[in-house]
C-alpha cells in the first residue's frame, strides 16, 4: 500500500520556508480530524464520562486535552498572550500518569459537556491555524523554533490517538458502533508456529543528535554505547495461539512464573488472562475497540510486561532455555532488518500508521529479512526500564513528558502498533508505561545469556543541575551559616499567625516540597502545588520512597553524591498529610480553596501575571486565614512582562516598591501583620553560591 504522507511526521528540512508552512499546515489539520474522527465511534454522550480505564481520566478529558496543550503550550512559549477558556484549560491541563493500579482520585472534577469541549476544540483550531499562517519559519526547524511549538502540539496529539483508542477500546460494548474509517482485520485463523531466529550481536549506538530530520522528545536525544551479545529471537510476535498454551498451563495461578511486582498485581485484579480476552459460554472472544470477534489465534496477544515476563518465565521452564524480553539495545539490532524508516518511506513496511487495518492482523503477514513485525501490528514490551541518554536534557517546554518516567517503574516499548503515527513510528521513538499498564503491546522473546539492567538500578541519582540544587536548597546542608530558608520561613509564619484552627494549608510554588513538609507539621491537611513536574516529582517520590538521592557539581564534571530521607529529617508521621499536583498559580482549580493558610514562597516574581494571583486568592482563603508571600522581587522580563510587576518600577515618576505594589493589591481583602527579610543561601558549586534576601509578608484575611 502506498504511504499517505500525512501520517508521517514531517521532515524539519528544506529549502522553502512557505512551503514548509504548508506542510505544517496540513499535518496539524489532518492530525486534527483524524483524532475526532476516532471519537466518531462512540454513540453516546455519556460514555465521555464513564471510566472505562480506571488509571485514566474519563474520555470527555482526552478530546479536551488535545486541544487544551496547545493553548498551554503556546502561552508558555509566549507566543500567544490570552488563554480561550481558562476554566476548561485548567481541567483539560494535566493527565494521569499511571502511577499506581489503585490511586486516581475523580471526585474534583466536574467536566463540561461534549458540545462544549466541542466547541473549544473548534476554537482552538481556528486560533492555532491564524498562529501557523503567521509564525515566523526558519529552515531547518530546531528545538527554538516558533514551529517546534506546533510540531510538539501535533506529534502530542497523536500519541493520545493511540491512548485514547485503547480507552475506547475498554468502554461498554453498546457505547461504540463499528466505523468504516476503523475496519478492523478480517484474516482470522490458527496460529502459526513460532521458531527461533540467529541474530548477530555487536556494538550498539542509540540516541538521535539536534540535527536529524524529524521532530523528537526530551527522551530519545543523547548518547548511549551498549555491547550486545549474540542472542536469538523469536521470528514472530507471540500470538494469541502461542499464550494460551501458558494461559491453560494455570500460568496465571502459578505464581513462581511472576515477579514480587506481577503478583502483587495478579492479587489485586485477580486477572485470569489477558485484558482483552472474553471466555463465554461459546469460547474465547477478544475485544477490538468496537467490537467483539472469535479469539483470533493468529493475531499478537496483547498484555501488560508483566505478563509478558511471565509468560517469558513460563516459556524458560519449558524449555530450559534462557528466555526473556529483548533489550532496548537488541530491539535496536531487529529494527535494522526494516527498510528505511520514517519520514522516507514509499511504502508502509507493516501493520502500522494506520495503513492497513484499525486492529492488529495476522504476526505472520508482514516480513522482514525472517522476522515478522518488526514494525507495527502491536508495540513490543522490553526489559529495559527508560532512564536518559548521556546528554539527556529536558526540553523547557514539556518537563513532564520523560523525567516522572525515570523511576526503574516504567518500561520501553517499541516498534509501534497498527494505529502508531507520527513520531510514535520512528525506529528512535522512546515510549514508556508502568509494567501494569496496557496499550496495543503484545511480546518477542529472545534467548540470550547477557544479563539484563535491573529496574532498581535506573536513575539511582538525581542528575539534572537545576532540581539537585532546588533538593540541596530545601534538604541539604547548611551554608554560611544560613539557616534552612524554607524552614526559617515557615516558622517564621507560625509565629506571626494567630488562627483558631489549623486544618488546611496551601504551599503554591512549593518547589520540591520542604516548607509543605514543614506546614504538614501543624496542619490536618497540605495542598502542595508547582508549575515544575520536574520539583513535583521529587516530592512525591520523596513521599513514595521515603528518600531522594542526587548529585551537586563540585567542580567541572565531579559531583558529590547526597541523599535525604524523610526518617532523617522527621517527617515520617506526616507524610501522609501532604497532596503534591502540578499545576498554574495564575489558574488553579475550584477545588483549591478553604484554606487557613497560603504560603507563597519566592513565587510571586516568576509568574507571568501576579495580579491574576492576588485577586483570585482571597476566595480561596478562610476569613482570618493568613497569606504568606516570600521573595527577593527579582522581576524579569522573561518570567513576567514589565507591565506587570508589581514593583521595582517607576510609577508617574516616583520609585514603586514591590511591598507598594502588594499593598496596594492586597489591602482591600487584607491587613499587613508583619515584614521581614530572611536571608538565603543556593550552592551552584563547591566554590560558587547565590545569596540573596527574600521580604517575607504576612498578610491577613479581613
Amino acid at each position: 500500500m502506498q504511504i499517505d504522507r500525512a501520517h508521517q511526521t514531517i521532515s524539519l528540512h528544506g529549502d522553502d520556508a512557505e512551503a514548509k508552512r504548508h506542510e505544517i499546515k496540513h499535518y496539524f489539520n489532518q492530525t486534527w480530524l483524524l483524532y475526532e474522527n476516532l471519537f466518531e465511534v462512540i454513540n453516546n454522550d455519556a460514555a465521555y464520562y464513564k471510566k472505562a480505564e480506571p488509571l485514566r481520566h474519563p474520555l470527555i478529558f482526552y478530546f479536551g486535552h488535545t486541544a487544551c496543550f496547545y493553548i498551554n503550550k503556546l502561552k508558555l512559549a509566549k507566543l500567544i498572550d490570552e488563554r480561550i477558556n481558562p476554566r476548561l484549560e485548567s481541567m483539560f491541563a494535566i493527565g494521569v500518569d499511571e502511577m499506581s493500579w489503585d490511586d486516581l482520585d475523580s471526585a474534583n472534577y466536574s467536566w463540561p459537556k461534549v458540545d462544549e469541549a466541542r466547541e473549544y476544540r473548534n476554537q482552538v483550531r481556528a486560533r492555532v491555524n491564524e498562529l501557523i499562517d503567521t509564525l515566523p519559519i526558519k529552515l531547518p526547524i530546531t528545538q527554538q523554533d516558533p514551529a517546534w511549538v506546533i510540531l510538539m502540539g501535533i506529534e502530542h496529539e497523536r500519541i493520545h490517538l493511540e491512548t485514547s483508542s485503547v480507552i475506547i477500546r475498554q468502554l461498554p460494548l453498546e457505547d461504540v458502533s463499528d466505523h468504516p474509517d476503523w475496519a478492523i482485520c478480517p484474516d482470522v485463523g490458527t496460529a502459526p508456529e513460532n521458531s527461533l531466529i540467529n541474530i548477530a550481536g555487536g556494538e550498539v549506538s542509540l540516541g538521535r543528535t539536534a540535527t536529524d530530520d524529524a521532530y523528537g522528545w526530551d527522551n530519545e536525544y543523547g548518547h548511549h554505547s551498549e555491547s550486545v551479545s549474540d542472542f536469538q529471537a523469536s521470528a514472530l510476535l507471540v500470538s494469541n495461539g502461542e499464550f494460551m498454551a501458558f494461559v491453560e498451563d494455570g500460568g496465571y495461578e502459578k505464581l513462581h512464573y511472576w515477579s514480587e511486582e506481577g503478583q502483587s498485581w495478579l492479587n489485586y485484579t485477580q486477572a485470569k488472562c489477558p485484558r482483552f480476552w472474553l471466555k463465554t459460554a461459546t469460547g474465547w472472544q477478544q475485544r477490538n475497540m468496537t467490537n467483539v470477534i472469535s479469539l483470533p489465534m493468529n493475531w499478537p496477544v496483547e498484555v501488560n510486561q508483566l505478563e509478558a515476563k511471565a509468560f517469558c518465565n513460563w516459556k524458560a521452564e519449558k524449555t530450559g532455555e534462557p528466555v526473556r524480553l529483548p533489550t532496548e539495545a537488541e530491539w535496536k539490532i531487529l529494527s535494522q532488518r526494516v527498510p528505511k524508516n520514517n519520514p522516507v518511506w514509499d511504502e508502509v513496511p507493516g501493520n502500522i500508521q494506520l495503513a492497513y487495518y484499525a486492529s492488529s492482523c495476522p504476526v505472520n503477514r508482514f516480513g522482514h529479512e525472517g522476522l515478522f513485525d518488526v514494525v507495527g501490528n502491536v508495540w513490543q514490551w522490553t526489559e529495559t526500564p527508560i532512564d536518559g541518554y548521556s546528554g539527556f536534557a529536558v526540553h523547557p517546554l514539556y518537563d513532564d513528558f520523560s523525567t516522572p518516567t525515570f523511576d526503574g517503574k516504567h518500561n520501553l516499548i517499541k516498534g509501534g502498533s497498527w494505529i502508531s503515527t507520527g513520531n510514535e513510528a520512528l525506529p528512535v521513538s522512546r515510549y514508556a508505561f508502568r509494567r501494569h499498564f496496557y496499550q496495543h503491546a503484545g511480546l518477542r522473546y529472545v534467548v540470550s545469556e547477557q544479563p539484563v539492567l535491573e529496574s532498581g538500578s535506573v536513575n539511582i541519582y538525581e542528575t539534572d543541575e537545576l532540581v539537585s540544587q532546588y533538593l540541596e536548597f530545601h534538604y541539604g546542608a547548611e551554608y554560611f551559616g544560613v539557616a534552612n530558608f524554607p524552614v526559617a520561613v515557615v516558622e517564621h509564619a507560625l509565629r506571626e499567625v494567630n488562627l483558631p484552627q489549623q486544618r488546611k494549608a496551601l504551599d503554591i510554588g512549593c518547589s520540591v516540597g520542604r516548607a509543605s513538609f514543614e506546614l504538614a507539621r501543624h496542619f490536618e491537611q497540605v495542598d502542595a502545588i508547582d508549575f515544575s513536574a520536574r520539583f513535583i516529582q521529587q516530592a512525591y517520590a520523596l513521599v513514595e520512597q521515603g528518600e531522594r538521592r542526587y548529585t551537586i557539581a563540585t567542580e567541572g564534571e565531579l559531583v558529590d553524591f547526597k541523599s535525604v530521607t524523610l526518617q532523617q529529617l522527621g517527617y515520617s508521621d506526616v507524610k501522609e498529610k501532604i497532596y503534591f499536583s502540578q499545576g498554574d498559580a495564575t489558574n488553579l482549580k475550584a477545588q483549591f480553596s478553604g484554606y487557613d493558610l497560603v504560603f507563597a514562597c519566592n513565587l510571586i516574581d516568576r509568574l507571568t501575571d501576579p495580579m491574576l494571583f492576588l485577586n483570585a486568592i482571597p476566595a480561596r482563603m478562610n476569613t482570618g486565614g493568613y497569606l504568606v508571600i516570600a521573595s527577593p522581587y527579582t522581576w524579569l522580563e522573561q518570567y513576567t512582562p514589565k507591565d506587570k510587576w508589581l514593583g521595582g518600577i517607576k510609577i508617574n515618576g516616583e520609585n514603586q516598591t514591590t511591598l507598594d505594589g502588594l499593598t496596594e493589591a492586597l489591602i482591600g481583602d487584607f491587613e499587613l501583620v508583619s515584614v521581614k527579610e530572611i536571608p538565603f543561601v543556593i550552592r551552584e558549586t563547591k566554590r560558587k553560591f547565590q545569596h540573596t534576601v527574600s521580604e517575607v509578608t504576612v498578610w491577613r484575611k479581613r
